[in-house]
């Protein structure tokens, strides 16, 4: 563990509730994994086409079905499953973020660039555009992995699931999910090993509490110990939370009414303090969209110097 390495942690939130939607003719589970926001028979679907809303035409599904916005489903159709419609009402509730094991989205990601963190306001609203293109940008799948059969499944028997927690390194966040709140437990490596790393949270770390609304905050402070790259550490991590603004974001994927969470996390390592600042986009249907992390240190809470980007992309 470096002291000045990237906060690998902070980036795990991209991949919270975001779920690849498939197309017409691919396979599926519910409507939430379709573009068209219709599942019939294992089948993403048209549900304007005919039998389109279930088996024998039972079910009807209203909404959009644009992949940018879910609509709702009524009624027996096979495979219909409930949606989710947002209301934009400023509260996003549990119910309102998906967040389990099998969950992917695509994201547009780029390493040390420039951003602008405060947005633009007009009219007393505040629009962050992030659809813009950033030197470096490639496109990077995020998953929510099952833990049971991994190698350090026995340390957390707890967890909901893992997701890779940052772009430039491998490491795992393992996390827990409850009605109030998603928790951060540990830091894993992917494989097991003399040089592996697995680091526990003396008490979990509350990545989201629920419901988010504007000026909600809530704090951690945790003691950090175990395997990093094979050798013994243990360490102090305080974290600081706030949901700070609300406003219009503008990813590659399409424009979200989001909620904005501010955290600042100090590391103490080795009897010093380093600081970190990253900024979580959450939208209601889809979860974290767009993550942006300082650079170490980073003394301003609006910045343009950011060490990690990440926005939802199609």
């Amino acid at each position: 563990m470096r002291a000045g390495s990237k906060v690998w942690w902070a980036i795990a939130w991209s991949v919270l509730g975001c779920a690849v939607s498939s197309p017409v003719g691919e396979p599926c589970e519910s409507g939430a994994d379709c573009e068209s926001g219709a599942c019939n028979d294992g089948v993403c679907v048209d549900p304007d086409a005919p039998g389109g809303g279930g088996a024998g035409g039972a079910g009807t599904t209203t909404g959009t079905g644009t992949g940018t916005t879910t609509g709702t489903t009524t009624g027996a159709g096979a495979g219909g499953g409930l949606l989710c419609q947002p209301n934009n009402d400023g509260t996003i509730t549990r119910d309102e973020v998906p967040i389990e094991v099998g969950l992917s989205a695509k994201f547009r990601a780029a390493t040390d660039v420039t951003v602008d963190t405060a947005g633009t306001m007009m009219g007393g609203a505040r629009t962050w555009d992030l659809a813009v293109d950033l030197p470096g940008d490639h496109l990077s799948l995020l998953e929510t992995q099952d833990i049971t059969s991994t190698w350090f499944s026995a340390t957390f028997p707890g967890a909901t699931y893992a997701a890779r927690l940052s772009e430039t390194e491998t490491l795992l966040g393992v996390f827990q999910v409850s009605d109030a709140e998603l928790s951060l437990l540990g830091v894993v490596s992917p494989e097991d090993g003399v040089t592996k790393t697995e680091l526990t949270y003396d008490v979990p770390v509350t990545v989201l509490k629920f419901p988010l609304e504007e000026g909600a905050t809530w704090s951690d402070s945790a003691t950090v110990s175990g395997l990093a790259s094979g050798v013994f550490a243990t360490y102090l991590e305080e974290y600081e939370s706030t949901v700070d603004a609300r406003g219009t974001l503008i990813t590659p994927f399409a424009e979200f009414d989001a909620l904005r969470v501010r955290v600042e996390l100090t590391r103490w390592l080795g009897g010093f303090p380093t600081t970190t600042r990253t900024y979580v986009f959450v939208t209601e249907c889809f979860g974290s969209v767009a993550t942006i992390v300082s650079q170490a240190n980073e003394p301003d809470i609006e910045f343009q110097d950011a060490a990690e980007v990440r926005r939802l992309s199609p």
